[in-house]
C-alpha cells in the first residue's frame, strides 16, 4: 500500500501546475520569424530585400532630368495588362525568366512578347544563386531559357540580379572575393553567348557588403541601382551614373516601377548595343 506523507500531494500540484503555466508561455511565442519569412525557391524577384534592408521613404524622383518609366515583373505579377501600363507611359520592361538552375517563369511568354507585342522595347532577367551552382552555369541556364539577346532594336541585353539572398545568408556564403569570381564568371559567360555585356542589378548596401564594393565592373556593365527614396544616393565602385533606377516596388499599376536614365532614344541605343 502505498505511504501518503503530507504535502506531497500539493507538491505535485504546484509542479504540474507551473509545468502547465510554462507550456502555455511557450505556445503563446510567435514563430520564428525568420523560418516563417524564408520563401520557397523560385519566389524570388528584383527587390524583394530592398525595403526591408535600405528601407522606403514612400517618395519618388523628384527634380529629375529626362528619364524613360519602365516596369520589371516576375511571376507574381502573373498575366499582365500591357496596353494598361503602355498607355499610362511605360515604355519598357523587363521580365524574369529564371533563376539558379532550377526555375523558369511560367508567365516568361506572357509577359516577355506581351510587352513587346504592345510596342515596349523589353529584355529579361536572372536571379542569381551563387550558392546552388556557379556563374557560368547559370548564364548559360539564363541564356537557354529567354535570356538572349537579338540585335531587333527592341530587345535590351540581359539582367543579372544579384542581391540579398531570401533563403539564406545574404552573401550566399561566399568571401567578397568569392562573390566577384563568381559574378564575373557570369557576365563574361553571358558575353560569350550573346555578344553583350550583362547590365548589373544590385544594391549599393548589398554590393559594399558582399563585394567589398568592387569596382570591377563599372567600366563594362552597365548599372541598374535599386533605392526607394527620392535619389538614388552612393552609387556602388566603378560607377559614375545608374541606366537604370529601380525607384519603387509599388507602381500605380502593376511591378516594380523604374527610370531609365534618359530619353527613350537612350534605351533603344541599349537595345541595339
Amino acid at each position: 500500500m502505498p505511504v501518503h506523507r503530507p504535502g506531497s500531494t500539493k507538491r505535485r500540484s504546484a509542479a504540474a501546475g507551473a509545468l502547465f503555466a510554462a507550456l502555455s508561455l511557450l505556445l503563446a511565442l510567435p514563430a520564428s520569424a525568420g523560418a516563417a519569412d524564408v520563401p520557397a525557391r523560385g519566389d524570388a524577384h528584383l527587390g524583394m530585400g530592398v525595403a526591408a534592408h535600405d528601407g522606403d521613404t514612400g517618395q519618388g524622383p523628384v527634380g529629375r532630368a529626362t528619364q524613360t518609366e519602365g516596369v520589371d515583373v516576375s511571376s507574381h505579377q502573373g498575366n499582365v495588362a500591357w496596353s494598361t501600363l503602355w498607355n499610362s507611359g511605360v515604355k519598357w520592361a523587363y521580365t524574369k525568366a529564371t533563376e539558379g538552375t532550377y526555375y523558369t517563369n511560367p508567365y516568361f511568354a506572357q509577359q516577355y512578347n506581351g510587352s513587346y507585342n504592345v510596342g515596349m522595347i523589353r529584355g529579361a532577367y536572372h536571379f542569381a544563386t551563387p550558392d546552388t551552382t556557379n556563374g557560368a552555369t547559370q548564364a548559360n541556364y539564363f541564356v537557354d531559357h529567354g535570356g538572349g539577346w537579338s540585335k531587333d532594336g527592341r530587345t535590351l541585353p540581359g539582367v543579372l540580379d544579384i542581391e540579398w539572398n531570401p533563403y539564406g545568408a545574404s552573401c550566399y556564403g561566399k568571401t567578397a572575393a568569392g562573390m566577384v569570381t563568381w559574378i564575373r564568371d557570369f557576365v563574361n559567360q553571358y558575353k560569350a553567348r550573346t555578344g553583350r555585356d550583362a547590365v548589373i542589378y544590385t544594391a549599393t548596401s548589398w554590393w559594399t557588403e558582399c563585394t567589398g564594393n568592387s569596382s570591377a565592373f563599372g567600366a563594362t556593365n552597365p548599372l541598374w541601382i535599386a533605392r526607394y527614396a527620392a535619389t538614388v544616393g552612393t552609387l556602388p565602385a566603378g560607377w559614375g551614373f545608374q541606366t537604370i533606377w529601380q525607384y519603387t516596388s509599388s507602381g500605380p499599376t502593376v511591378g516594380d516601377h523604374n527610370k531609365f536614365n534618359g530619353a527613350l532614344d537612350r534605351v533603344q541605343a541599349l537595345a541595339n548595343g
